[in-house]
């Protein structure tokens, strides 16, 4: 039997006895002479009603017991065998396997988290995470490591300790990624990242940073080997000549007599010992340019003017070369830039695209400009024969050309400007195709 029909069968035994010892009690009412037998039925009235409602709030206590016990997740709590019947054991069994199989979940879920506790202790980057700007519900040992902070929970007190880093979070949120400095121990360099997501109504603050200082410095190290390299490699080519001429002239000098060839000779070497101080004279200004990049003075440039501007400055030299000049502009396009460095960016980039130019049939170069979420990206295109990927690693290193006649600082000075305005150059090209620069500038940036 059912623990349903059970639990209504002695609730129904129940009622009838009630109902009996009522009728009973109602047909000796008024008999003075069962006046005892009237009062024994009374009490047991009352006996029989007050039995069944214990009997019935029975199952109300149990459920209400369990309940709690989920709630404040008392695992300790036991059901024990009712005696009040087999109905109520079926109940308090089914209590005791909720009650087991919640207590194995809430294990398994525990020993879930401390695994990815673990996990997240191992990465080597720091995470926090932030309930509400309130409390720190995750922080691992590299986090720990990294900012020199142990056991804090509460993001106000962090915050206290580490102004500067709060404060580049709540910039960055609800989400965004910078570079920042801050000062422990030691000056480190951190890569920031922020994000927010909304779990259960709650807004959980994921930050993770990484210690990217011995990258930035082996990159520093790796250019200054390459700009040495350069130098050296400029220098040598106008030093050994001048220092061989210099010794044969002393030579014919030193002869008694010196005859027309002679002096010829000497003429010749003093003129390539001029050419060659001057070649190395403008490769020193070449140097200086690049090291003295004047600071931008920004204002807003409406990108279509700009086109325009450029197109009449170029147009009868390009007009000679038979190439195509396009451009095309999104309305309302605006970046916030210094005027003569950006448009003497693009000019030196259609410079190169008229170089690239000059064995190809079709002759175009594109210049376009179009918003793409938080930045400005304006594209200098051309149909020109492209560069190999070897060379295209290498054409923002100071003084790196592949034209004979090439100083190497155009595009080099290009980069540095646009990292002076905050943003970014990157050339992409396809052999036989041509050759794309794009200029990435912040829509936000002032």
């Amino acid at each position: 039997m059912s623990f349903t029909k059970k639990f209504s069968f002695k609730v129904s035994v129940r009622i009838v006895l009630i109902l009996t010892t009522a009728f009973t009690l109602a047909y000796i009412l008024g008999d003075s002479r069962l006046f005892f037998n009237q009062i024994i039925l009374g009490i047991l009235l009352i006996g029989l009603v007050m039995e069944l409602l214990r009997f019935v709030n029975k199952t109300n206590r149990e459920l209400a017991k369990f309940i709690l016990a989920i709630k404040h997740s008392d695992f300790s709590i036991n059901f024990n065998k009712s005696k009040i019947g087999t109905s109520f054991d079926i109940l308090n069994d089914s209590f005791e396997q909720i009650i087991q199989q919640y207590k194995q979940a809430k294990i398994e879920k525990e020993a879930q988290f401390q695994y990815l506790k673990t996990v997240v202790d191992h990465i080597n980057i720091g995470i926090i995470s932030i309930e509400n700007s309130e409390s720190i519900t995750l922080i691992n040992r590299t986090a720990e490591k990294l900012l020199n902070i142990t056991g804090v929970n509460n993001w106000q007190i962090f915050k206290e300790k580490l102004p500067a880093f709060s404060l580049a979070v709540k910039e960055l949120q609800p989400e965004g990624r910078r570079l920042l400095e801050i000062e422990l121990s030691e000056k480190i360099t951190l890569s920031l990242d922020v994000s927010t997501v909304i779990l259960l109504e709650k807004e959980y603050t994921l930050v993770t940073f990484q210690d990217i200082r011995n990258e930035i410095e082996q990159k520093e190290i790796e250019a200054w080997h390459k700009l040495i390299r350069i130098l050296t490699h400029e220098i040598m080519n106008s030093a050994t000549p001048i220092s061989s001429l210099t010794e044969t002239m002393q030579m014919m000098l030193n002869k008694e007599h010196l005859s027309d060839d002679i002096i010829e000779d000497l003429k010749f070497s003093l003129k390539t010992i001029q050419r060659r101080s001057d070649g190395m004279l403008a490769f020193i200004d070449d140097y200086r340019k690049i090291t003295r990049v004047p600071k931008p003075n920004k204002t807003d440039i409406d990108v279509k003017e700009l086109f325009d501007g450029i197109a009449r400055l170029t147009k009868s030299e390009i007009e000679k070369q038979g190439i195509d000049l396009k451009s095309e502009s999104q309305e309302g396009i605006i970046i916030n830039a210094d005027t003569k460095l950006i448009e003497q960016i693009i000019l030196n980039l259609i410079k190169n695209a008229q170089d690239a130019l000059k064995s190809s049939q079709n002759k175009i170069i594109h210049l376009s400009a179009k918003a793409e979420e938080k930045n400005i990206v304006i594209k200098v295109k051309d149909t020109g024969s492209g560069i190999e990927d070897d060379l295209l690693k290498e054409i923002f290193i100071p003084f790196f050309s592949t034209k004979k006649e090439g100083s190497g600082i155009g595009l080099s000075l290009s980069k540095q400007i646009m990292h002076m305005h905050g943003g970014s150059i990157k050339a992409e090209s396809i052999i036989g195709e041509g050759t794309t620069f794009t200029l990435r500038f912040s829509s936000a940036a002032k």
